[in-house]
């Protein structure tokens, strides 16, 4: 059974475990299975919160945490070096970061490096919320630029997925957001694939 694990690491209040269940029903729209929870006890807001999303072609039967994901979204890069968030991360994962500073100025030249670079990207996720939603909410913005990097799921189920749980101003800023970092993610995915055959 192919199936794709997602683990996404956050802050408290940032919106980690709403961006797991908007890929769960993204995924869902598409036909799949999948499913979603957090992993938190009583943390507080700023406190780091993990959450996980699975998807597959057939029902899913295990429930337990995902210890090495296919895929990583950082939601907030200030946990880089505080959490260890890498564990388990395989090495033809993927990974996107909210940022907008490059890996080598995040501390991670050296890391990525042993990866597949085109696999692994930076997302002004926070900006671009701000600008579209009004506030620097990264969630749906990454699940943009999640569907550009991996393929997994498509934007118009992002979309869809965004509309099912906003409505109004809220929903259309997250889907511009959602919009902008896929446009963001596509443009630096080609860039790479031109500079590697350079």
């Amino acid at each position: 059974m192919t199936m794709t694990e997602v683990r996404i690491h956050g802050r408290g209040g940032q919106g980690v475990v709403t961006a797991a269940e908007l890929l769960s029903v993204a995924a869902f729209t598409e036909g799949r299975h999948a499913q979603a929870f957090p992993s938190f006890g009583s943390e507080r807001t700023g406190a780091p919160v993990v959450s996980f999303c699975r998807i597959a072609d057939r029902a899913i039967r295990t429930r337990e945490p995902i210890v090495a994901p296919d895929a990583l979204i950082i939601q907030d890069a200030t946990l880089l070096h505080q959490v260890n968030i890498f564990e388990g991360f395989k090495p033809d994962g993927y990974l996107l970061v909210n940022s907008a500073h490059s890996f080598e100025e995040l501390g991670l030249g050296e890391f990525v490096r042993g990866f597949r670079r085109e696999r692994l990207l930076v997302v002004p996720a926070s900006e671009l919320a701000r600008k579209h939603l009004g506030r620097p909410m990264p969630n749906a913005a990454l699940l943009g630029g999640f569907a550009a990097l991996t393929g997994v799921v498509e934007l118009r189920s992002v979309i869809t997925a965004i509309s099912g749980r906003f409505s109004g101003a809220k929903a259309d800023g997250n889907i511009a957001a959602a919009t902008a970092a896929y446009g963001f993610v596509r443009a630096e995915r080609e860039e790479l694939a031109r500079a590697q055959t350079d």
